[in-house]
């Protein structure tokens, strides 16, 4: 069954896009919750439209994101922590404390799930982190983890 996608529904399609589903697939989830609406020769040129505007979203989406990776990748970002005598922290750093730095710093809203940390820092002293800004935009930032 072909439908005509009103939002991005992961492992389908983006918005705008005419998919090949299967019908119960359709008519059970795509088709009650707002998802999608039944393709027809005339939702062509609809499908065209919401491409478009699709793209304009994601072009402007891009730069922004372009333009918090110049700023974030600019400076570094210092979070203050316990530590013990050895530098070991009472705790650790994690993805929510470096949004907190990072939001206090620059300004800049970011999700914790952005963030890509393969441990959470447990030392004092500069780590490089892996931000994900968006599809294809990727930062990376110097965290310097200081003791109180």
């Amino acid at each position: 069954m072909k439908v005509l996608l009103r939002s991005d529904v992961a492992g389908v399609g983006r918005r705008g896009d005419i998919v090949d589903v299967k019908p119960g697939y359709a008519r059970n989830f795509l088709l009650p919750t707002g998802a999608a609406l039944s393709a027809t020769e005339q939702m062509t040129e609809q499908s065209a439209m919401m491409r478009k505007s699709r793209d304009l979203r994601d072009q402007k989406d891009r730069e922004a994101a372009e333009v918090q990776r110049g700023v974030l990748e600019s400076g570094s970002i210092t979070i203050a922590q316990r530590a013990s005598a050895a530098g070991r922290l009472f705790g650790s750093v994690t993805e929510s404390d470096i949004v907190n730095a990072i939001r206090t710093a620059t300004n800049i809203s970011l999700d914790r799930h952005q963030i890509r940390l393969a441990e959470h820092l447990k030392e004092v002293g500069t780590a490089s982190v892996g931000v994900s800004l968006y599809d294809g935009v990727e930062a990376t930032i110097s965290v310097n983890v200081v003791a109180k």
